[in-house]
């Protein structure tokens, strides 16, 4: 049976980019220094991994090449990021928290609990974890 019309309010793409938008603007409300969620993103990663190539950065934070470096140029001019050259290649840049990163990190980890707690008010706890499941699978 053939779909009928394109109804946009029931498309996926649709409605992943509003709550999207709704959680951007929630992370925007609460971010400490203007810190953006990608910056956010990319510090959270650096605090998992240490010290890491601005290329392994970009993708265990989901970004491209171009978009990683101008996350950390910009982390680099807050002063909450180090670059240096890698002493094995000197191609490769390699990226680490300076102290305060790492303080503006441990600031803002509440406050990131505080958002996802936010943009999820919506909804009940079970239907939170499955929304998070989901998308997990989607990804």
């Amino acid at each position: 049976m053939a779909e009928k019309g394109y109804i946009l309010d029931a498309q996926v793409g649709y409605l992943l980019r509003l709550a999207s938008q709704r959680h951007a603007a929630i992370f925007q409300a609460h971010a400490v220094d203007g810190l953006t969620a990608q910056q956010f993103a990319a510090l959270v990663r650096i605090g998992e991994v240490g010290q890491v190539s601005q290329n392994r950065l970009g993708r265990a934070a989901a970004m491209d090449v171009a978009t990683i470096k101008g996350v950390v140029d910009r982390l680099r001019d807050k002063g909450l990021v180090n670059a240096e050259k890698d002493p094995e290649d000197k191609r490769r840049v390699l990226i680490s928290l300076s102290p305060a990163g790492s303080a503006l990190l441990e600031a803002m980890t509440a406050q990131g609990h505080r958002i996802s707690r936010e943009t999820l008010e919506p909804l009940t706890e079970e239907e939170s974890a499955t929304l998070l499941e989901l998308l997990r699978r989607l990804t």
